[in-house]
């Protein structure tokens, strides 16, 4: 089948409105009011269009918390936010830390999903325990890499033989840095200013920082690729920025609700702004955009992570951590950093598309002929308000409801086929 989008603003040529023509699941002419026939004719009206943004981190929840959300609705989410690709996380029940169980996820995932998925797999057994997965099984079963997001791995030699077995593998690492052993009285946000006004118990940014600075040494004398989950802290910024001065093969990815919040957000226990790692101090944020700017951040990620309404009413105390955020990102970062004038729209697009692809080898991100025909296309000239109403996810746990928005999507492309369209 052949599909023509008509009156695009790409990227690289923003002046002129350019068709893009697609056939089957590949784009095969790009240029000026092509003379082409196609079956399906959409236009763009002059709005953005991009390679089809790339998240290399977020919850499905399914198995097991299919209350929260399931493949369907959280790739149904991410095509409402103009994601084609997106990178599960592991912390489903079961886990899939066995052959078997990273089968079972793989049909779910061709059953129900609307967009591409690529499932991680656990470092270590159950997520908690010490005992390693059998990686190259479990690539062969369709591993895309290995995290136990959502936790962190305590020992230091629990790390460093996952980190070893992972080079020899040819597979990545990806570490949620969290040293429990400086969490103190259950925090639930950032030990700062705000959670004493809100007297609420606090989690120090070292918890952070300091496996980053273990991890990054592990890392170098093992030669994997280590990637780092949601960086939240400036000390974290500067250690990974020393790393790569170093020459360690280390990259790291921020999230919106860090590059556009910070404790001072927080007016009240809230638990919608009850997230781990927490939103912590004005210069953490400051330096979390710098380190964007100057290449120590890699790419933008944002850890979707669904709660059902009941989980997420009331106080952060007994609350779970996390917030929504396939449907939302571009918009936001669009509203304000692009509009702002902090960054550019090349290169939000870059930190959406084409360096993730470029980071984790993913033969996407790119609008160009010959390319893989995953697209999105964004209302950059409309004003809206995030609501709930608009959401695809089954939650809507997120505290940028009621934000003024530019940037919404108008529609999404995966392999040459619609999977999502605003209704007129």
């Amino acid at each position: 089948m052949k599909l023509l989008i008509k009156n695009a603003r790409i990227i690289g040529n923003h002046d002129f409105p350019t068709d893009i023509l697609i056939e089957d699941s590949t784009i095969k002419k790009i240029g000026m009011d092509l003379k082409v026939s196609a079956e399906k004719i959409l236009n763009a009206k002059g709005k953005l269009v991009t390679p089809g943004l790339i998240d290399v981190h977020v919850h499905l929840r399914e198995p097991g918390f299919e209350y929260k959300e399931t493949i369907a609705t959280g790739t149904a989410a991410a095509a409402r936010g103009g994601f084609t690709t997106i990178c599960a996380m592991p912390n489903v029940n079961p886990a899939p830390d066995s052959v078997k169980k990273m089968q079972n996820i793989q049909r779910l995932i061709s059953k129900s999903a609307k967009v591409k998925v690529k499932q991680y797999a656990p470092i270590t057994e159950q997520l908690t325990s010490d005992r390693l997965t059998d990686q190259r099984a479990l690539v062969n079963a369709g591993a895309f890499a290995f995290t136990n997001d959502g936790v962190g791995v305590q020992t230091a030699a629990t790390m460093y033989l996952a980190m070893k077995e992972a080079a020899k593998n040819k597979v990545s690492i990806i570490a949620h840095t969290e040293d429990d052993s400086l969490l103190f009285d259950g925090g639930v946000m950032h030990e700062g200013k705000r959670n004493k006004e809100l007297n609420l118990s606090g989690m120090s940014q070292l918890t952070e920082s300091t496996q980053i600075a273990r991890d990054v040494l592990l890392a170098e004398a093992t030669g994997v690729h280590y990637h780092i989950c949601h960086v939240s802290a400036k000390e974290s910024v500067r250690v990974i920025r020393d790393a790569k001065k170093a020459g360690i093969n280390v990259t790291a990815e921020v999230t919106p609700h860090h590059l556009l919040m910070s404790e001072e957000d927080i007016l009240s226990d809230n638990s919608l702004f009850k997230m781990n790692p927490p939103l912590r101090s004005k210069a953490d944020q400051e330096a979390l955009l710098e380190g964007l700017l100057d290449g120590t951040i890699d790419m933008i990620a944002t850890d979707h992570a669904p709660h059902s309404d009941e989980e997420k009413q009331g106080s952060m105390i007994g609350s779970p951590f996390g917030i929504i955020g396939s449907e939302t990102a571009f918009p936001l970062l669009y509203t304000n950093l692009v509009k702002t004038r902090r960054v550019t729209l090349d290169q939000l697009v870059e930190w959406l598309t084409s360096k993730p692809a470029e980071i984790f080898n993913m033969d996407i991100g790119r609008l160009e002929v010959g390319a893989p025909a995953d697209l999105a296309c964004f209302d950059l000239q409309n004003e809206k308000v995030i609501s709930k109403e608009m959401l695809h996810s089954k939650s809507s746990n997120t505290p940028f409801i009621g934000w003024k928005i530019y940037g919404d999507t108008y529609f999404t492309i995966v392999d040459g086929q619609v999977v999502y369209q605003e209704e007129n």
